[in-house]
């Protein structure tokens, strides 16, 4: 198998870009600063990019089976259309090679799903990302891609537990938080899992 992992540098980025090493696939790594990856492995290469040119991403997609995006807006909590751009030319790309198969790390809360004052105090707060990662998903969707969207509550860089509950409706009740590595291994298992596709799930402890 061979996958382009867009992010590749990112704190998910980079625990995905090494399971799936471990487990034999050969991965692209989609980054602007190649320096980030610390890895050296003979099944790896790295693509020097940006994702907000379509060339760039069309030309890592070629010969891929499939696509994982961990990507993040360089914006902040300021509104931005970023990450909306950015898939817009991964779905492109994806069309044109004729590749189905994505998986998309947005957040919880795109759906308006966090639950209580706290939700609505947080989802507030993430008003701008959470919107930008809403306007990703619906393009992925239109695109009539094979996707998976994966929901994360607060990412933590704590060790990995192996273990996490999912919810294809909202959120994991009273969920609150979840290791990016962990998140990773979500995203390994459902890569090749078909059950999960046209699937968008909640993920916590």
């Amino acid at each position: 198998m061979k996958i382009v992992v867009f992010g590749a540098s990112g704190g998910v980025g980079q625990h995905v870009v090494r399971l799936a090493l471990e487990k034999g696939i050969e991965v692209t790594a989609f980054v602007r600063t190649p320096s980030k990856i610390q890895i050296s492995h003979p099944f790896l290469h790295i693509y020097h990019g940006n994702a907000l040119q379509a060339d760039d991403v069309a030309a890592a997609i070629e010969g891929q089976n499939a696509v994982v995006s961990c990507l993040g807006s360089s914006k902040g909590l300021k509104e931005s259309t970023e990450l909306g751009n950015m898939i817009e030319n991964i779905s492109l790309g994806m069309q044109k090679h004729e590749v189905k198969r994505i998986v998309y790390v947005a957040s919880a809360g795109i759906y308006g799903e966090l639950p209580g004052i706290s939700g609505k105090m947080i989802m507030k707060t993430l008003k701008n990302p959470l919107s930008d990662h809403r306007h990703a998903v619906d393009t992925i969707v239109n695109y009539n891609l094979d996707y998976t969207i994966v929901r994360p509550m607060g990412l933590t860089n704590n060790d990995p537990i192996g273990s996490y509950r999912e919810a294809t409706e909202g959120i994991p009740e009273k969920g609150r938080s979840i290791a990016r590595a962990d998140v990773a291994n979500f995203i390994m298992k459902v890569l090749e899992d078909s059950q999960y596709i046209h699937q968008s799930v909640g993920i916590a402890y």
